[in-house]
């Protein structure tokens, strides 16, 4: 069962493409790389009948060892920043974007085959403004056998960061959703932060969070 086998790294590189590309080039053994705030740039120029210094091709990094899954935009100003890179060696289970039941800019949700049983992956930027919570919490999608939501939620909350002493409201909202999708926050093996600052006395901090399905046994 591939379920339980799932080696899955889940990072925010604040739209640094050295960082997304070096992930790239290094983390073979992962199955699934899932990234936020990743960024775009300028491939090329292609040529076209309309401007005469041609028309901007703009992509996210690339390595022939990876499929990459993100949602298509047709605005500079709406990029998505989620996105999914899958290893070439599972292209056989079938993977694939889930646009029709999410289309939104910061969700990502991905879909796979495995013995005949169709799992699910979502992968989540969330603003300052909390704009994705209040997308799916509004939104009410029924997604089932959804494995994994996991990415940077941009929450702090004493459940999860032992530096911070009080709770968040939108703490709740986050565990309506996780619950509307039958998961549970996930509590790391080794509680560190998941975001450094390098402004003197302030605290290091925890946004980035993995809720798993709930009562399951094959997930680690």
């Amino acid at each position: 069962m591939i379920v339980n086998k799932l080696n899955i790294f889940s990072q925010n590189v604040c739209k640094n493409s050295l960082i997304v590309n070096s992930i790239l080039k290094t983390h073979n053994d992962f199955d699934i790389i899932l990234i936020q705030e990743l960024p775009w740039s300028i491939i090329q120029l292609i040529s076209s009948s309309a401007l005469s210094k041609g028309e901007v091709l703009v992509g996210a990094p690339y390595h022939p060892n990876w499929l990459s899954f993100a949602r298509p935009s047709p605005t500079q100003s709406n990029y998505p920043r989620v996105m999914a890179y899958i290893n070439i060696r599972l292209s056989y289970f079938r993977f694939s974007l889930y646009r029709d039941i999410i289309n939104y800019r910061d969700i990502l949700l991905i879909f796979f085959f495995s013995n005949n049983v169709c799992y699910s992956i979502m992968n989540i930027y969330s603003d300052a403004f909390h704009s994705t919570l209040k997308y799916l919490k509004d939104t009410k999608v029924k997604i089932d056998n959804l494995i994994i939501m996991t990415g940077n939620f941009n929450i702090r909350d004493s459940l999860w960061d032992p530096s911070f002493p009080h709770h968040s409201l939108i703490s709740n909202d986050l565990f309506i959703i996780a619950d509307l999708f039958n998961l549970d926050l996930s509590i790391p093996t080794n509680t560190i932060p998941t975001r450094y600052l390098n402004t003197l006395g302030v605290s290091d901090l925890v946004l980035d969070l993995m809720f798993l399905h709930s009562d399951s046994s094959k997930l680690n």
